[in-house]
């Protein structure tokens, strides 16, 4: 059985569209997993990258098993839209500090981040993977992984770009809130109207999108800044000595 699996060409073309399919519309689960993991220690990234990648290819495999059914149903990809902006601003946060925020706290939250983003941003290409599939789910499953480490290399790469340019940062951010806006035009509860009577939201919806993510960021993360100069000027305050 698996020597005639071997040898059937129709299974390594899947395999070869799956993993091109994964690559090419791969890029911003790239950015999302760079973002996440940038404020982790060294080890804590590289644990990150495996769980997440992980459970990114089982959650992938079985997402795209149910693509059909998933995407022909109306407000998915807007539902999908509205959590991506919250993850995109929530990445242009700074790190909350404390002793009540441990490193497996932060970890497992970047695991999280990871998964959930990267699985709300596939729904869009998941059909082309279910298609390339060709009922070879198990071939679905081999090319995902294969595939991700891949990205996983361009992370790795994106997060040392972060470190020394974090405009890199509010970039990548900016990306997940132009894939927001556009997974929200393309949702099937409006994108027949939008299509017959608004063709131009295609454009603008997703530029709005970018303009959310970095305009409410910037804004929480001034307010973060405010709130933590306010105790380090308190305790100035109280520090000095007063005037002979």
């Amino acid at each position: 059985m698996l020597a005639t699996l071997m040898h059937d060409p129709d299974m390594w073309t899947a395999l070869a569209k799956i993993a091109v399919i994964n690559i090419v519309l791969s890029g911003d689960n790239a950015v999302v997993i760079a973002l996440a993991c940038r404020s982790l220690p060294p080890a804590q990234q590289r644990k990150a990258f495996i769980v997440g990648a992980a459970g990114i290819v089982v959650l992938m495999t079985a997402l795209t098993s149910v693509a059909a059914l998933l995407m022909s149903l109306p407000w998915i990809q807007l539902a999908g839209a509205a959590l991506l902006l919250y993850i995109g601003i929530k990445l242009l946060l700074p790190e909350e500090d404390g002793d009540n925020v441990t490193q497996s706290h932060s970890f497992w939250a970047a695991v999280r981040t990871i998964i959930i983003a990267d699985i709300v941003m596939s729904l869009d290409n998941v059909l082309g993977m279910a298609g390339a599939a060709h009922g070879h789910y198990g071939m679905l499953f081999v090319g995902l992984a294969i595939t991700m480490p891949l990205i996983l290399f361009g992370s790795a790469l994106l997060m040392r770009v972060m470190e020394r340019f974090p405009i890199v940062v509010w970039m990548g951010a900016g990306l997940l809130g132009y894939v927001a806006g556009d997974m929200a035009v393309s949702d099937l509860a409006v994108a027949g109207w939008v299509e017959a009577h608004a063709p131009v939201l295609d454009y603008v919806v997703p530029a709005v999108g970018v303009g959310v993510v970095l305009a409410v960021g910037y804004l929480l993360s001034r307010r973060h800044a405010a709130r933590s100069e306010a105790p380090a000027g308190l305790a100035r305050d109280l520090g000095a000595k007063p005037a002979a």
